[in-house]
């Protein structure tokens, strides 16, 4: 056992099954980090953290904290479940996701540039040009565009998954206006709260600064010639399923909330807002509608949600758009397989993060192999997200892979697979007690040019609560946690302010 380490900090009757364990070690011992956490739980009865759990989540219920399911027909409002036990990374590994996740955005960009310009990674054959224009998110109303800085990605979501072997990969990238980041800070306000001294003891690292360094980055990237910009926040409106979020982060930032109706472009291709003082010119819009409902004069015609001319206004360098048009093109599934590639061919490094190994079916080898593997793989649809679009091999009968091998052999560029990864757990508050139930990690950078990238210390913990069950969405049943970054030598420490009363049994000495 190591030097410091409680002799005895486990939970009683916890199970790891076989798989890697982020809190708990192979020994049934609390991981040098968790010790406090650990010892907590194992205190506190299970009814009473369910008690305190739910009242969380009536709380946050209350504050509007909702997301939207379009398609289930029950009721569209949801609170997304939450479990307040939280998710604990180490110092040295954080160091090494921010490394790895810098890179890639540096990357992404240069792709980025490069495709809607010279193209020079196609012309060199490290990736196939029927390969990125069939891709989805292409828009080839964004050829030559020159975005400020060359940034195109300036708020990015990238999903990890931590394997059995304990370490990070890539599952996938998420560049177009990625949802979850308000959740983070509303988890971690409410941990604060309800597990105090515990986290006080653990050195967490701060993330309710985000919101302050996301107005920062905006105000950066806004165009040159514009000494103090106005940023406002672009959004489809009340129905839109991440519509709490826009808000949340408008009111943060102390910056207009605007939908489409907000706007005009003026004959000079300058962005106005209306006001009931008259127009006032936008500057930075930090936008949450979708690339083709943007602009109808670029995009769909029928849409009601864009600003007519803001193409233009992008075009001419007279307006910012955080995210940049286009960016979804690196989103798609296929062109996620190059992304070490293109960090080999533009940075000239190795991946400090790897992909999940991925096999792409419009290649011949891989398609037969994966048509041969069905019940050893998730296969997933190149353009779909949230859980949607994807079969887990194992998990699915022989109905349902022979209707995925069906569309496999159709259209073979929509689809990849990937192994059925063995996803590390973490322990979590069920109806049958602290059980172990998989995770991912969504942690959110920001991007102001390639030597000024900003990583979250932390991001969104998603939980599959339904047990032996790998997909975490919230649209698909899952929850989140609060992610826990412990500080390294000379890094900051989250604030702690206690509200007049809090729970006694939940913030005892342990």
């Amino acid at each position: 056992m190591a030097k410091g380490r409680d002799q005895d900090c486990r939970l009683e009757d916890y199970e790891l099954d076989g798989f890697f364990d982020e809190l708990i070690d192979v020994d049934g011992q609390a991981r040098p980090d968790a010790s406090a956490l650990i010892r907590l739980l194992a205190k506190v009865p299970v009814e009473e953290l369910r008690n305190r759990q739910h009242a969380i989540e009536r709380t946050l219920f209350r504050m509007g904290v909702t997301f939207t399911v379009y398609s289930d027909s029950a009721g569209t409002e949801k609170i997304m479940p939450f479990d307040l036990i939280p998710r604990i990374i180490s110092a040295m590994q954080w160091r090494h996701i921010e490394a790895g996740l810098k890179q890639r955005i540096a990357a992404l960009n240069l792709f980025l540039t490069d495709i809607y310009g010279p193209k020079r990674i196609i012309q060199d054959g490290v990736i196939d040009e029927h390969t990125v224009r069939s891709a989805s998110g292409y828009i080839p109303q964004c050829e030559g565009l020159r975005p400020f800085g060359d940034v195109w990605c300036h708020i990015t979501g990238t999903d990890l998954v931590r394997n059995e072997d304990g370490g990070f990969y890539v599952l996938e990238d998420n560049l177009r206006c990625p949802s979850g980041a308000s959740y983070v800070l509303q988890n971690r306000a409410q941990m604060k709260t309800n597990f105090a001294k515990v986290f006080a003891k653990s050195r967490v690292r701060p993330v309710s600064d985000y919101p302050s360094r996301m107005y920062r980055m905006l105000r950066k990237i806004a165009p040159p010639h514009v000494d103090d910009p106005l940023v406002a926040v672009l959004t489809p409106g009340v129905f839109n399923s991440a519509y709490y979020e826009h808000s949340f982060f408008a009111q943060q930032m102390g910056v207009r909330l605007v939908e489409g109706r907000d706007l005009i472009v003026d004959d000079n291709d300058v962005v106005y807002m209306k006001t009931v003082n008259g127009l006032r010119r936008v500057d930075v819009l930090y936008r949450r509608i979708d690339d083709a409902f943007l602009d109808p004069e670029a995009f769909r015609k029928d849409s009601m949600l864009g600003v007519s001319g803001l193409m233009r206004s992008f075009r001419a360098g007279n307006v910012s758009l955080a995210n940049a048009p286009g960016t979804g093109v690196a989103d798609d599934k296929v062109v996620y397989a190059y992304v070490p590639e293109m960090i080999r061919y533009y940075l000239g490094s190795e991946p400090i993060l790897s992909n999940v190994p991925t096999y792409l079916c419009h290649r011949d080898e891989d398609r037969e192999y994966v048509l041969s593997h069905m019940h050893e793989l998730v296969v997933k649809a190149a353009a779909e997200s949230g859980g949607y679009g994807l079969i887990v091999g194992p998990h699915a009968t022989q109905a349902e892979r022979d209707e995925f091998a069906a569309k496999i052999i159709a259209n073979p560029r929509n689809y990849i697979a990937q192994p059925t990864l063995s996803l590390s757990r973490v322990p979590t508050l069920t109806e049958e007690g602290i059980e172990g139930r998989h995770v991912d990690l969504r942690p959110y950078v920001l991007c102001a040019g390639n030597a000024d990238i900003d990583v979250m210390p932390g991001g969104l913990t998603r939980v599959a609560l339904r047990k032996g069950s790998l997909v975490v969405n919230s649209s698909q049943g899952g929850g989140s946690k609060d992610t826990w970054v412990i500080a390294g030598e000379g890094e900051d420490l989250a604030e702690l302010k206690l509200p007049a009363k809090v729970p006694e049994d939940l913030i005892q000495e342990t």
